[in-house]
């Protein structure tokens, strides 16, 4: 079984650290990308978390064919390569294409591929493919146990450093439910296992023509899912979370993440 740690630029994330994947959920400008950043850094420098930057260049799955997707590859990629030479933090987006993966390939410490795309072996191995770290997120609509099949697509394809993220499952209409029976299960794998505690806690399509959802609960299944074991953290943190142009509901707002992050360490303090 592999080793369940994985090396996203310049650190190695789940060696019995909690880390934490964090950022907008979509990139607005390169001055919101920076102040998120810039608090991050300095917060998970004085709790000592290891942290990746994350942010979407394209959005491609909104609701509604009205809703903001970002700047695009092009541009966003040019933001999120700046952040890491600001900021010296690895950085993170998704990809949808195989054209995607190979263009941000040359840029991203760590190549996302979306939930609803984790069945797709072409982009799961486009992913692979190109000597990066992969965040493969696990489908609404897949049972913990097959994420394994995923695994393997992208470790066939050369993939060495992989991350698997927990990110709720389909329970009726607009609504998710977290298992957190599932993180041993994932964990089983031998791969580090984030839990993506802000998508979890989606209601998708809720609002009609956008997706809704609650921070509040955010914060609970973060909790819930660092007692459960998980060796990361997904989090999407805004500073006017109300104004976000993807996800506002529920993402966290940035003034409270240290709190957040705090409690968890004194979790996983207390289950170590």
């Amino acid at each position: 079984m592999a080793q369940r740690t994985a090396r996203v630029g310049g650190l190695l994330l789940g060696s019995n650290r909690l880390f934490v994947i964090a950022g907008p959920c979509v990139i607005e400008s390169a001055a919101l990308c920076r102040r998120v950043a810039r608090h991050m850094v300095k917060v998970t420098g004085r709790l000592g978390i290891p942290y990746v930057f994350k942010a979407s260049y394209d959005k491609a799955n909104r609701t509604s064919v009205r809703s903001f997707r970002g700047p695009g590859w092009n541009e966003g990629l040019k933001i999120l390569a700046g952040l890491r030479e600001e900021f010296g933090v690895p950085v993170l987006s998704d990809v949808h294409t195989v054209e995607q993966a190979q263009q941000a390939g040359d840029v991203l410490d760590c190549l996302q591929v979306p939930a609803f795309l984790c069945r797709q072996t072409d982009l799961v191995q486009a992913a692979a493919r190109c000597g990066k770290a992969v965040n493969l997120k696990k489908g609404q609509f897949l049972a913990p146990w097959d994420m394994k099949n995923v695994i393997e697509k992208a470790a066939e394809a050369g993939a060495k450093n992989i991350l698997v993220t927990e990110r709720g499952t389909s329970f009726g209409y607009n609504r998710l439910v977290s298992d957190m029976t599932g993180l041993p299960v994932l964990k089983s794998f031998g791969r580090p296992v984030v839990f993506d505690a802000t998508h979890s806690a989606q209601q998708p399509g809720g609002l009609g023509i956008a997706t809704g959802g609650s921070r509040e609960m955010a914060v609970l299944l973060a909790r819930a899912a660092v007692a459960a074991g998980a060796d990361g953290l997904f989090l999407e943190v805004h500073p006017e979370p109300g104004k976000a142009l993807s996800d506002g509901p529920n993402s966290l707002a940035l003034k409270n993440v240290e709190a957040v992050l705090e409690t968890c360490l004194a979790i996983r303090s207390a289950i170590a």
